[in-house]
């Protein structure tokens, strides 16, 4: 029977030579398909630091190791403007090393000398700029034996958002997520820990990572889900309450120094603003949600203009800053920070930044979220007015007349001691003497990490 079928082919391979080629070929490419899906990429060869290694006293908590991973798994998920949603919003990822284009129309709106620290950055973005500060950080190692910690500079943010926009299935929305994982896993360092010693930057929200089993509720992926991600510290914009391993970190705002001086020079700028607006309000209502809060506080500054300045985003371009932003917070003592579209806002900290007080109306849109970088005493920078007392009557004018002008000087003073924990320096190896964002961020999961370490071994337990 086999020499039968052996003569067949082999005369249809005589009669028919071309069609022979073409069905070769074409076995081929699937088999090579199905290979390629089937195994993880192979890394390239590691990008040496252009940054002098830090002395061991400067690295009292031990270094990373970066993994250098594929491309697939960050460079080529940057792509163009064009191919990451429809609305075009998130163009800030793709220039500048995440930083996004220059913002020449702050121009007579900040110091002429501080203009080139500010950029129209996308607020999705911490990707990115994480990954390429990580590749200067003067405690990285190239040798992964001495490592404390290890990143992982996958794009997951950039990954999901492809597809959040548009009629894509789980199995799309999941596909670089189980590539990674599945590379990973191979990973000598990972096999050794499970993954308790790695880290990774999230660029968008924790729960666009976490979707559901419910058909239902389609929207983000399954990437914190899946098991190999349980032991795996991720830094994200928004974490979730009670997450140990889930950590909030700053939103990427528009204004990235270049030296220390930019820091201490913006930081007396704002100083000694005259502020002429009680408060501010930036936002936009939406109608297709129940008791919009939102939506309240826009109808309550345009009944109270004479103490509340307004930026409606249905009318400015507010997903990237814009000057009208900074100049109402610039004016205002205070800034309303409710709610986004989820519990956090990327506004929180460019009012912050622009030395005006938050005004929250939600505890988890801050004051759990962000404790390596805010002060411990919420109400040394900040007011809290619960949105249901406001909903049921209380005076959001009444609230704040109330603070002395200085209590007021006091918290904007708290306010801006913190900008540079909130910032993201522009210099790929940071500033000088002063720590940013990245640095407090990098530095608390090296601290973590080692003394868990530091506690296993003293209990004789292994990580």
């Amino acid at each position: 029977m086999i020499k039968t079928a052996f003569n067949s082919v082999h005369a249809h391979v005589i009669l028919y030579p071309r069609l022979s080629i073409f069905i070769t070929v074409l076995l081929f490419i699937q088999l090579l398909v199905l290979f390629i899906s089937r195994v993880p990429p192979v890394s390239l060869p590691i990008r040496p630091s252009t940054q002098t290694p830090a002395a061991p006293s400067e690295c009292g908590s031990g270094r990373v190791y970066v993994y250098e991973l594929p491309t697939m798994f960050n460079e080529d998920l940057v792509g163009s403007c064009d191919d990451l949603d429809p609305w075009h919003w998130q163009c800030g990822v793709a220039s500048n090393g995440g930083y996004g284009r220059s913002a020449a129309e702050y121009a007579g709106t900040v110091p002429e000398s501080l203009l080139p620290a500010w950029y129209r950055t996308n607020q999705f973005s911490s990707e990115i700029i994480y990954h390429n500060r990580m590749l200067n950080y003067k405690c990285r190692t190239m040798e992964a034996e001495s490592a404390t910690a290890f990143y992982i500079p996958f794009y997951a943010g950039l990954a999901v958002g492809k597809y959040l926009f548009s009629n894509h299935t789980a199995e799309e929305r999941d596909w670089h997520c189980e590539m990674l994982l599945k590379w990973v896993h191979e990973q000598p360092y990972w096999k050794r820990s499970n993954g308790s010693d790695h880290f990774i930057v999230l660029g968008r929200i924790t729960w666009d990572f976490r979707r559901l089993t419910d058909p239902e509720k389609l929207w983000g992926s399954s990437f914190l889900n899946m098991p190999l991600m349980q032991n795996v510290t991720r830094l994200t914009i928004e974490r979730a309450p009670g997450d140990y391993y889930d950590v909030g970190v700053p939103y990427p705002i528009g204004f990235h120094p270049h030296s220390d001086n930019d820091v201490s020079q913006w930081q007396s700028f704002v100083r000694t603003r005259n502020r002429t607006s009680l408060y501010s309000f930036v936002g936009a209502s939406r109608g297709d949600t129940k008791n919009d809060f939102r939506g309240f506080l826009l109808s309550h500054c345009r009944n109270e203009s004479d103490t509340c300045r307004v930026v409606d985003c249905a009318v400015t371009q507010c997903s990237n800053g814009s000057s009208a932003i900074l100049e109402a917070q610039l004016a205002s003592e205070f800034c309303l920070q409710p709610r986004g579209d989820s519990f956090t806002r990327r506004s929180v900290f460019d009012c912050m930044v622009a030395g005006s007080v938050p005004v929250f109306f939600w505890k988890r849109t801050a004051y759990d979220q962000y404790e390596w970088f805010l002060p411990v005493e919420p109400e040394s920078y900040s007011v809290f007015i619960d949105y249901s007392d406001v909903l049921n009557g209380t005076s959001i004018w009444g609230v704040l007349e109330g603070y002395s002008k200085e209590e007021v000087r006091r918290m904007r003073g708290r306010v801006i001691d913190c900008i540079p924990r909130i910032v993201y320096a522009k210099p790929s190896a940071g500033l000088e003497n002063i720590r940013d964002a990245f640095d407090i961020a990098v530095d608390g999961v090296l601290r973590r990490f080692k003394e868990r370490r530091q506690i296993a071994d003293e209990n004789g337990l292994q990580l």
